[in-house]
């Protein structure tokens, strides 16, 4: 697996505007699976898992790793295409998929989760420097191995519209 992934291309935007998608995504993200493992940890019927695993693979953002012979047929495991994935320029709707996917995951939740919304007015310089650091943080966790529990990491850092005092 690729440690980072780039998204930018109309197909790849397109694969990942569909919340199962998303879902599958970070399924995927953990270890490789098959269509059949995905379908059922996902609470979801095989044929639909199937179809959008052909969307994301032709998106190269999952990837056949392995390939079993059993009872007469092929079992592919699929696995994501890289470790992280970043949106560098997303259009909106595609940006409210992501949203939608992560608090899907939110709600499932084994936890409490922590969900923290706050609006600072920032300078360009600490805004800046708030979005390195965030991005820091992100990169440097390190993963625990197999046999931990795996957490969802949402970090974001916008600018809000301006908006007009009337």
């Amino acid at each position: 697996m690729d440690d980072w992934l780039e998204i930018g291309t109309p197909e790849q935007f397109k694969a990942l505007s569909h919340p199962l998608r998303q879902r599958l995504l970070f399924a995927l993200g953990r270890e490789p699976a098959t269509t059949s493992q995905l379908a059922v940890a996902l609470d979801e019927r095989k044929g639909n898992v199937g179809h959008h695993l052909k969307v994301l693979r032709e998106a190269g953002l999952v990837r056949v790793v392995e390939e079993r012979k059993v009872r007469g047929g092929t079992e592919q495991y699929y696995q994501r295409a890289a470790k992280r994935m970043s949106y560098s320029s997303s259009p909106a709707e595609h940006t409210q998929a992501i949203f939608g996917a992560v608090g899907e995951e939110v709600a499932r939740a084994a936890e409490q989760p922590l969900v923290v919304l706050r609006h600072l007015r920032l300078t360009e310089e600490v805004a800046a420097r708030m979005a390195k650091a965030l991005r820091d943080v992100v990169d440097d966790a390190e993963d625990a191995g197999e046999g931990e529990a795996v957490h969802g990491v949402l970090v974001a850092l916008y600018r809000q519209p301006d908006v007009t005092r009337g």
